[in-house]
């Protein structure tokens, strides 16, 4: 027997009806982190819209906040009509990437647990429309979520529209991987009562009226595929000098023997470490605190090595989206899906003494990192929460190859060009070469360790040389630089091609 849901019904509408009913100068809020759980039909029916009118002289406006990043669907569709102004908090979309260092859309590149306080109190332009993927609505106004909470609670709080992509690509059994919870930024905050990372402290659902839900279109469209390669020889070799580490860490009774939890970020890299600890007899069963879980969380649950995974989002490739359904029933206990404020909450993260690790792509001799602009100025996706982690963690290793373009460029630079993570809060870097353990450590002792254990052999010479020579123009003093050659690596690779 069919149930009817009275509400979806009422509201049920195509997407072009949806498309035709949203302001011409708006802010957006959408569902969607890294890129899941994001709307697909509404911004593309927007989209062409825009363009048909455009040609008719009307003018356009977007300001688009999502989780994350999202799929070619949203952020790309809306970044091609050319009317995207401002774009918060992270993205991954070449076009968009492209259109933000051109300076024709502008990016506030922000700290994940930092947008909502933006949002609540104002500084950023106020939301007029939500517009989120979920896999469920009651005639009484919860909206269960798709493959991601990201922000979306909190567009859906905020907005004075609703509209909602109704999404039958998942099984209703993910309605009870979500836990929705949301601080009060507007008076004295209390604690947040997570102890470890399988508490549930909120509500499977978003509770709205149901009068603020404009429109509902069903979608059959499923997220766009996340591609993972296979870990290289560098990935593997980085992940093995990552587990030899914690152990010692262990036996030095730094880090408990049950482990502290895990938080890895986007990538291969931070996938070649879950599958190098799937893999490695030495790893017992693991805990998870992250903002993304990827198919490497598979490997764990294939060697019965998780426990619980809190996430803010399920990025699976198309396989492994396949076996997420057929065991949906099974692993309930295995995930949670938090808001982005929750999983990247500072005081959650210190509470629970998490080991972070993320990706960079460059790190100086001192032991600062640029993890957002190639050669300081151009956009690569954002900082997204590296900071909360790194900042907060019990233990922040931060991993990258040596390398970049085929060798022309070494990760390991004199000074980075463009600083989102200081020498006073990292602690580890590896490469695939060695690590470097920098806790302890005055300026001179890290420039040491890091040329020693990380750079590629055939730019520690140089970094060698440029060490030794900033030793002497600055006569020693505290962090030695010279600082008429300290972004030089950078020129030469701007003027000719290579950093060699």
């Amino acid at each position: 027997m069919t149930v009817t849901n009275p509400l979806i019904e009422k509201k049920l509408k195509t997407a072009e009806e949806i498309a035709q009913l949203l302001p011409n100068h708006v802010t957006l809020g959408c569902s969607g982190f890294t890129p899941a759980g994001y709307p697909k039909l509404i911004p593309a029916a927007f989209a062409k819209r825009i363009e048909e009118e455009k040609k008719s002289g009307k003018t356009f406006s977007i300001n688009l906040y999502a989780g994350a990043s999202t799929g070619e669907e949203l952020d790309g569709v809306l970044a091609k009509t050319g009317v995207l102004k401002l774009r918060i908090p992270y993205q991954s979309n070449s076009h968009l990437r492209n259109l933000i260092n051109q300076g024709e859309t502008d990016f506030i590149d922000m700290h994940l647990s930092h947008v909502v306080k933006y949002i609540e109190h104002g500084i950023l332009p106020k939301i007029d429309v939500a517009i989120v993927e979920a896999i469920d609505v009651t005639t009484d106004g919860k909206i269960y979520l798709s493959t991601s909470s990201g922000m979306s609670a909190t567009y859906l709080k905020n907005a004075e529209s609703v509209y909602i992509e109704l999404t039958d690509t998942h099984p209703l059994e993910l309605k009870t991987y979500h836990d929705i919870y949301l601080p009060d930024h507007h008076s004295k905050s209390v604690p947040i009562p997570i102890i470890h990372p399988n508490d549930r402290i909120g509500h499977p659902y978003v509770q709205v009226t149901p009068e603020k839900i404009k429109g509902i279109v069903r979608s059959n469209k499923p997220d766009a595929a996340t591609v993972f390669k296979t870990p290289d020889a560098d990935c593997q070799n980085i992940a093995a000098h990552v587990l030899e580490f914690i152990q010692h860490e262990i036996k030095m009774g730094r880090i408990p023997k049950e482990y502290l939890p895990f938080q890895n970020g986007v990538g291969n890299i931070a996938n070649a470490v879950l599958a190098s600890m799937a893999k490695d007899p030495n790893f017992h069963a693991i805990q998870m605190y992250t903002e993304v879980v990827q198919d490497s969380v598979f490997d764990l649950i294939d060697a019965e090595k998780l426990e619980i995974a809190s996430t803010s989002a399920l990025t699976f490739s198309e396989l492994g989206l396949k076996r997420f359904h057929e065991n949906i029933s099974k692993w309930k206990s295995k995930f949670i899906i938090r808001p982005q404020e929750i999983s990247n909450h500072p005081e959650v993260i210190r509470r629970m003494g998490l080991i972070a690790m993320n990706t960079a792509i460059e790190i100086d001799i001192y032991g600062n990192v640029n993890s957002t602009h190639v050669m300081g100025t151009s956009m690569m996706n954002g900082i997204g929460g590296s900071g909360d982690f790194t900042r907060n963690s019990h233990l922040s290793i931060f991993m990258t190859p040596s390398l970049a373009k085929e060798g022309n460029i070494s990760a390991i630079v004199p000074m980075v060009s463009h600083t989102d993570h200081n020498e006073h809060s990292t602690m580890i870097f590896v490469t695939e070469n060695g690590l470097a353990d920098l806790r302890g450590c005055p300026p001179k002792k890290r420039a040491e360790l890091i040329i020693e254990k990380c750079a590629h052999p055939i730019y520690k010479d140089k970094l060698r040389a440029y060490y030794e020579t900033a030793l002497k123009v600055s006569k020693g003093k505290h962090t030695p630089h010279d600082l008429e050659n300290a972004l030089s690596w950078h020129v030469q690779f701007l003027k000719t091609g290579s950093m060699k």
